[in-house]
């Protein structure tokens, strides 16, 4: 948690110093020693929240468009079809920061995912993810085999992330690959939903809870994040318990999702 780190010594020492830190009274090693507990502490606490979102993250099952256990199926004249609202690849190129890399990585895994669906051919996928993921160079994604399963948001990659002070970016990654996999699923909501139970649809709903906890606090410590909560922050719009409740949320919001999903891929 390099960021978090450094924003916590500050955020420890301007706490220290509100508290009386200062006062000539006190010696050097006390406030020293003061300095150095609250800055655990405020560390420690930091740790533990997003520990905990990451946790309950991790229990989640998989949105049914990215499953890969043929939760849905499409039929020989669906498949000719072709989905015309999936990421253009050259989004990878004109991605330039490492926030932006990281959040088309993550939008096309899953487009990837919706493209074997319909029988298409996944090579170039394959060749832009693998860019992608050289151009990054986290070494987080070692923890997980490859950089082809970051969309699954597993609490093995969030440790390995962690470990490696990209915390900031795995929310980065799971904001954008759930605003995508809602985007395709608004995009043929009819097909797509009928592969969800209650427990999916309720789920959706509690991702976006964790997501934004997450987003909000770290904007306090990553000014970067901030467009990023703005994005998903509508989506709480989404609130379903049923399958009948988020079809029906779903049409309503399918603006708000394609909104989200310009702003984090523009």
């Amino acid at each position: 948690m390099k960021k978090l780190s450094i924003i916590a010594v500050a955020f420890a020492a301007m706490t220290f110093a509100a508290c009386g830190g200062n006062k000539g009274a006190q010696n050097v090693e006390e406030k020293d020693s003061l300095k150095s507990f609250e800055q655990e502490q405020i560390e420690a606490s930091i740790k533990m929240h997003f520990d905990s979102l990451a946790s309950e993250l991790g229990k989640l099952k998989q949105l049914p468009v990215v499953m890969k256990d043929g939760a849905i199926s499409l039929s020989d004249a669906e498949k000719q079809v072709k989905p015309d609202y999936l990421l253009d690849l050259t989004a990878a190129d004109e991605a330039m920061t490492l926030s932006e890399k990281y959040r088309v990585l993550s939008a096309i895994e899953v487009d990837k995912e919706v493209a074997k669906l319909y029988d298409m051919p996944v090579d170039e996928y394959d060749k832009v993810i693998a860019k992608l993921a050289a151009d990054i160079n986290d070494p987080s994604f070692k923890a997980i085999d490859d950089a082809a399963n970051i969309y699954e948001a597993t609490t093995t990659l969030y440790d390995a992330m962690n470990e490696n002070g990209r915390i900031n970016y795995f929310w980065q990654i799971v904001a954008t690959s759930l605003v995508e996999q809602l985007y395709v699923t608004s995009q043929n909501t009819d097909k797509f939903i009928a592969a969800f139970n209650d427990d999916a649809a309720a789920n959706v709903t509690f991702r976006i809870i964790l997501i934004q906890d997450a987003l909000n606090r770290l904007t306090e410590y990553d000014p970067e994040l901030e467009p990023v909560a703005k994005a998903v922050e509508p989506l709480t719009v989404l609130n379903a318990v049923t399958v009948d409740e988020l079809k029906a949320q779903m049409v309503e919001a399918k603006e708000k999702i394609a909104e989200a999903r310009a702003s984090l891929l523009k």
